[in-house]
């Protein structure tokens, strides 16, 4: 295991971009596949970089780990999308040790959100740390921090409602059609692409519309048959799409392509057509928007909206905030406990081999010696004056590092790098 402190060399970095200053096509360039996470952390572990995370989402793209320098990282994502350096560096994030810290609480628990209180991203940090553990590149300062983040994120389900209520893309989408679509219950609704954001919108259109003219077509018809036979929905094969967005009054896509799926020529041009594009890259082409007949919503005007749920969750920040605080306290706690233990290691590795000479000279001295006792005796002596060391280690009211560099000045102590 390498070293893994954030007070020593690699340190501990975030870097990523999102919603806040990079648009959805820009988002779209770094956004990164299963197979080209998978190429990322496998070129990673190559480079000998060690406790890495890669999460990408509808709003973001970032990389957690160690590095000698964020530029590794950077190029790291780079290297296995389609954005340039020059790209990233303009609307980019780049954090460092406890602020890289901070910022995964933050976003694990919502608070970062495109919607206040949108709680998906913490599914796809624990899939980000399985993919990592299962690559052997996850390290115990990783697995620690998720493990950290998961928590404050249940705590703030449980015991805040700043997640009261529907949430997320699939929420204010649906929150749109209803504002917006009149006699909604009545119009032709087609939704193409069941994935995770695809099934959430289904069950919110369900759920809020009554309506019972949903038709869903996915690339993989079995997929949608599947979420289609929870609520006795229609489905379409993919060959029927262009005939079903003609019938549509109402189309979502939320197919997550790296591609346009519905392009201009799709279109009937003569009948009014409501088009919400949940994809990041956009999945709708750029050239719908020429037919006078076509409204176009992309996601990220749906999460700028506001409404009477998500102002009074804001009042639930603060609480979210201090839960945050307190959770993360105690992981900087267990770091600071990792950075003390290989000198306290080292000082019993000392403390036992000045034991060793000492009963090896005594035991040839006198002929009487009890060795076996005099080892008992010894051992419990060196296990108190360790103790004594650690819990001096742990107190807050002293400098930790300067007492260290005495403990292993005093003792010459030579800590064993980590492996």
């Amino acid at each position: 295991m390498k070293n893994y402190h954030i007070s020593r060399h690699p340190s501990f970095y975030t870097i990523g971009l999102n919603y806040k200053k990079a648009d959805a096509v820009l988002r779209g360039k770094f956004s990164l596949e299963e197979s080209s996470m998978q190429s990322l952390l496998q070129d990673a572990k190559q480079q000998g970089i060690d406790g890495i995370l890669a999460t990408s989402t509808c709003n973001r793209t970032e990389l957690h780990g160690f590095a000698q320098h964020p530029f590794q990282l950077i190029k790291l994502l780079c290297d296995h999308t389609k954005g340039t350096v020059e790209e990233f560096q303009d609307v980019a994030y780049v954090y460092k040790n406890k602020d890289a810290i901070s910022h995964l609480f933050k976003v694990g628990t919502g608070l970062d959100s495109q919607i206040l209180g949108d709680f998906e991203i913490i599914s796809q940090i624990k899939q980000s740390f399985n993919r990592s553990k299962k690559m052997g590149i996850a390290n115990p300062f990783v697995e620690r921090l998720c493990n950290s983040v998961i928590q404050a994120s249940k705590r703030i389900k449980n015991e805040t409602e700043i997640s009261s209520g529907a949430t997320s893309v699939a929420f204010a989408s649906v929150q749109y059609i209803l504002k917006n679509v009149t006699d909604i219950s009545e119009k032709n609704i087609l939704l193409f692409g069941t994935g995770k954001i695809g099934r959430n919108t289904c069950e919110n259109l369900i759920k809020h519309t009554k309506n019972p003219h949903i038709t869903l077509i996915n690339r993989t018809k079995g997929k949608a048959e599947k979420v289609a036979g929870k609520f006795n929905l229609v489905v379409k094969d993919y060959g029927d799409l262009q005939a079903e967005i003609r019938k549509a009054d109402v189309l979502i896509v939320a197919t997550g392509a790296n591609a346009p799926t519905v392009s201009k020529d799709l279109i009937y041009p003569k009948k009014p057509l409501l088009i919400l594009d949940l994809s990041i890259p956009k999945n709708v082409a750029d050239d719908v928007t020429e037919l006078s007949n076509v409204t176009t919503i992309h996601l990220d005007h749906l999460s700028q909206m506001t409404d009477e749920t998500l102002e009074r969750r804001k009042e639930f920040i603060p609480h979210a905030e201090a839960i945050i605080e307190d959770v993360k306290e105690e992981f900087i706690q267990w770091l600071e406990t990792r950075k003390f233990a290989p000198v306290i290691k080292a000082l019993n590795k000392k403390l036992k081999t000045m034991k060793e000479e000492e009963i090896d000279y005594q035991s040839k001295k006198r002929a009487d010696f009890d060795e076996e006792q005099a080892d008992v005796i010894s051992n419990r002596i060196i296990q108190k004056i360790t103790k004594q060391f650690a819990n001096h280690l742990k107190d807050d009211s002293i400098d930790a590092d300067t007492s260290l560099a005495l403990i292993q000045k005093v003792f010459q102590l030579e800590i064993e790098p980590k492996q």
